[in-house]
């Protein structure tokens, strides 16, 4: 599994003119879920992003996670992602888990990730989403759990 996390200070998602998912400060968390992933590969990720040491504390250090100061996740689908651009200028996405399995794979990392966290919103998997975040930092983190891993 692929993920960008952004730490933010605000973040929403819009599909056709209505919010769909929105929190203030926390992460912003953009999944795609590759060809080959299983369930493991969602736990490693997710267990990963609520401890990431992204978040200032008092004196200005990224020393706390978001697990720690009970900030919000927004949680979007993002199969792009797994886009390969080695052949030439028009990205491949043949990387990318089907559909179907995508879909799976990012309902259950969702749903792993209301368990052990307060705060989850989502975007719409497979939905023309306008993703609208102010990036704190900025912070942006890219995170790969490889398929077997």
């Amino acid at each position: 599994m692929i993920s960008v996390v952004q730490r933010v200070s605000q973040a929403r998602v819009v599909v056709d003119g209505e919010v769909v998912g929105q929190i203030g400060a926390g992460l912003l968390v953009l999944l795609c879920a590759e060809r080959g992933d299983a369930d493991g590969q969602a736990d490693k990720l997710l267990a990963k992003i609520v401890k990431l040491r992204v978040i200032s504390d008092d004196a200005g250090k990224m020393n706390r996670s978001v697990q720690d100061t009970g900030g919000g996740l927004l949680i979007v689908s993002q199969f792009t992602l797994a886009a390969d651009v080695s052949g030439g200028n028009r990205p491949s996405f043949t990387g990318a888990a089907l559909p179907d399995e995508g879909r799976r794979l990012y309902d259950y990392f969702v749903a792993q990730a209301r368990l052990v966290h307060p705060q989850v919103e989502t975007g719409q998997f497979a939905a023309d989403m306008q993703v609208h975040l102010v990036n704190d930092g900025p912070v942006t983190i890219p995170l790969r759990i490889p398929p077997g891993a």
